[in-house]
């Protein structure tokens, strides 16, 4: 008899096997392909099992901010709070096994992440190659938003300008147009899918616009270089095209926090407002402004203050484990969180920050670096004191621990500015629901609210 784990590790060797015969043909071709089977999944789940249950919900869960209520269809990726998250199935790992890099690189595409979220295939190196072409020829911004973006004061944040300027690409929305044409519902996916990849291709053009306005006194962005990938093109912009080992972080950073399930509030949001035909530059927009709190998409620079100043209260020559620990105490003490630490669902190390550690052990520069060693001892005390502050369900780190002071380490140390970085990833699994959620004819999202009356009377009859 074969053993759980093999038969596990047999039916993923199979399922990668099958995922790694993907043909010439084009994403949007591939996905088209793929859509019908979608189609007659959930139509068979709707006529067989329609009125069972998911699940129980609790009233802590609905006075709690919804925790843990399984109420949203999301195929792309699945969070476990042991295994952390996969990609059609794919722990981070196995998609770094099988997802094509750059040519002479080793870190995951984001172009070859985006086609598995889209359509469950592995692509081959030429299908990436042609896709970041293709993103490369959608990359331009058209004037009147460089214009919008060039008319804001440099103090707005940089997160407000993100949102400002994704709004305003619907100015060239093919879904919007179509939609008013009155075109059939059964083709929505494909004009949704036409802007996201549109709105995907020019996230780089937009971020680094905005970042170089801010940060670089308005200097000139360079254009598109159409021999570029997504993010070798994201890097040049931002003016450190010539920083292989930042831009090799920016490619493996943005495919693996490309997607996270679909509870979390961005793609939520994302969600919710595509959910009532919105176009995806309108949805997105408004995933933006969710990612933009400080309990969501700021994290990451909120731990680089936090490790900075524990680095200038110890000392760069006394950080030991030692000290590391009093300074943890101290931060608890004092009625604060230790940022990076804990996570909405994971109960374990999240896999991307072990895949940022990894990354970073392979860099001698970056062993060197004492903000990256300051991470590294971090994680070898922290858990066990959260565990014994005993006020923490995980007191394990998740990728905020270590995104942002990669950052710092090679030079992009203007900490307003990473959450633009982050915005620029997530669009990956966020738009491709929105395409899905056309594709499968996802209704409008409407759930029951009650007050506290209403939830005092099932809790005491109950």
């Amino acid at each position: 008899m074969f053993s759980r784990l093999q038969v596990v590790s047999f039916r993923s060797s199979a399922a990668l096997a099958q995922r790694r015969l993907a043909s010439t043909k084009s994403l949007k071709q591939t996905l088209g392909e793929v859509i019908p089977a979608k189609q007659a999944q959930l139509k068979k789940l709707k006529a067989e099992h329609a009125s069972k249950p998911v699940q129980q919900t609790t009233v802590e869960q609905v006075i709690g901010g919804m925790r843990g209520i399984r109420s949203i269809l999301w195929d792309a990726s699945v969070l476990d709070p042991n295994e952390g998250i996969r990609f059609h199935g794919l722990s981070i790992p196995e998609c770094q096994d099988v997802l094509p890099p750059a040519p002479g690189g080793k870190e995951i595409l984001p172009e070859s992440m985006l086609w598995f979220l889209m359509t469950g295939q592995v692509p081959t190196a030429d299908q990436t190659r042609e896709l970041s072409r293709e993103l490369a020829e959608r990359g331009e911004l058209p004037k009147y938003i460089e214009q919008l973006i060039d008319s804001l004061p440099p103090t707005l944040h940089p997160m407000t300008q993100l949102g400002m300027g994704v709004a305003a690409l619907n100015h060239e929305s093919a879904f919007q147009k179509a939609y008013e044409s009155g075109v059939k519902k059964t083709e929505y996916w494909a004009y949704a899918y036409e802007d996201a990849l549109t709105l995907i291709a020019r996230l780089p053009s937009l971020s680094a616009r905005i970042y170089r306005n801010i940060y670089r006194d308005r200097s000139s962005t360079p254009a598109v270089d159409k021999n570029l990938d997504l993010v070798g093109n994201y890097a040049n912009m931002l003016g450190f095209g010539d920083n292989k080992d930042l831009t090799e972080y920016l490619r493996l950073y943005i495919a693996i926090h490309g997607d996270h399930e679909g509870g979390n509030a961005s793609a939520h949001t994302s969600h919710l407002v595509g959910s009532t035909l919105s176009d995806p530059y309108l949805s997105y927009a408004a995933a933006l402004y969710a990612l933009a709190g400080p309990l969501h998409g700021l994290a990451n620079q909120e731990v680089l203050r936090w490790q900075l100043a524990m680095q200038d209260e110890i000392g760069a020559e006394n950080i030991t484990h030692d000290t590391i620990r009093e300074f943890l105490w101290r931060t608890l003490k004092s009625g604060q969180v230790v940022p990076g630490y804990g996570h909405g669902v994971l109960r374990k190390s999240d896999p991307r920050f072990i895949a940022l550690q990894q990354f970073c052990d392979t860099r001698p520069d970056l062993l060197a670096s004492p903000t990256i060693q300051l991470v590294k001892k971090t994680f070898e005390v922290a858990p066990d004191v959260l565990t014994e502050h005993g006020k923490t369900k995980n007191p394990w780190p998740n990728v905020d621990a270590a995104s942002g002071c990669v950052l710092y380490h090679y030079g992009l140390r203007e900490f307003k500015y990473y959450t633009v970085i982050f915005g620029v990833s997530r669009a990956l699994g966020c738009l491709t629901q929105i395409v899905w959620a056309r594709a499968l004819g996802l209704p409008i999202e409407r759930p029951k609210s009650l007050s506290l009356n209403d939830i005092e009377k099932i809790a005491t009859s109950a």
